[in-house]
């Protein structure tokens, strides 16, 4: 592609680009033409606090990188009743993996649990960079397979963990959020109801000071 088509698209902001660079550090290495291709191919996106990114049933047509706020996938059942599944705070990705690639309706929800800023690639864009950059391919790879070890790891533990175990996990995996967000919002991710969530958090209290 030439680079007079390339300047037609957006440049997003130099400090996000730099978070997204260090992401991308974390299992590739761009030189100095392949960045300026990725950053003239991205787009940025914000989203007010409670605000839906996508939502059941819609085609998922990109792919999102969080540069602050936090945004959670939920899935609502036929009561209405919404389950977290998982949360994407600053640093993390985010999408319906199975729409977006396989363009199939979306199973989940998404939305900002506050004022989120997001840097984004459409799968159309994605496919492309990855003949122009082919070690995105490698990265994007390892972000799946992490994702679906993730997954597989939540559902497991699940099945076979007690709610306290659960919440000592969550609390590994997102240090950063148990202060940020509601209450309501981990039990629903634990699978527990609000009120057992703090007679466990009074519970592990109590361990810790003995």
């Amino acid at each position: 592609m030439s680079l007079g088509i390339l300047t037609l698209s957006p440049v997003v902001n130099s400090n996000f680009f730099e978070l997204i660079l260090i992401n991308f550090g974390l299992h590739i290495v761009l030189n100095d033409q392949e960045k300026l291709t990725l950053r003239l191919r991205l787009l940025e996106k914000k989203l007010k606090k409670k605000e839906q990114l996508l939502a059941n049933g819609e085609l998922c047509k990109n792919i999102y990188f969080v540069c602050s706020g936090c945004l959670r996938t939920y899935y609502r059942d036929k009561e209405g009743e919404e389950h977290n599944v998982f949360f994407s705070p600053e640093n993390w990705w985010a999408t319906d993996m199975l729409s977006f690639s396989h363009h199939t309706p979306a199973t989940y929800n998404i939305e900002a649990l506050e004022d989120t800023h997001l840097l984004y690639l459409s799968f159309t864009t994605l496919e492309q960079l990855y003949i122009e950059i082919p070690k995105l391919e490698r990265f994007f790879r390892i972000l799946m397979q992490n994702g679906f070890s993730l997954f597989q790891s939540r559902v497991t533990s699940s099945i076979s963990q007690s709610a306290q175990q659960r919440y000592k996990r969550f609390q590994q995996q997102y240090p950063t959020l148990e202060q940020r967000i509601s209450q309501k919002h981990i039990a629903s991710y634990l699978g527990i109801t609000p009120v057992f969530l703090s007679m466990i958090r009074n519970i592990t209290l109590q361990q810790k000071k003995l």
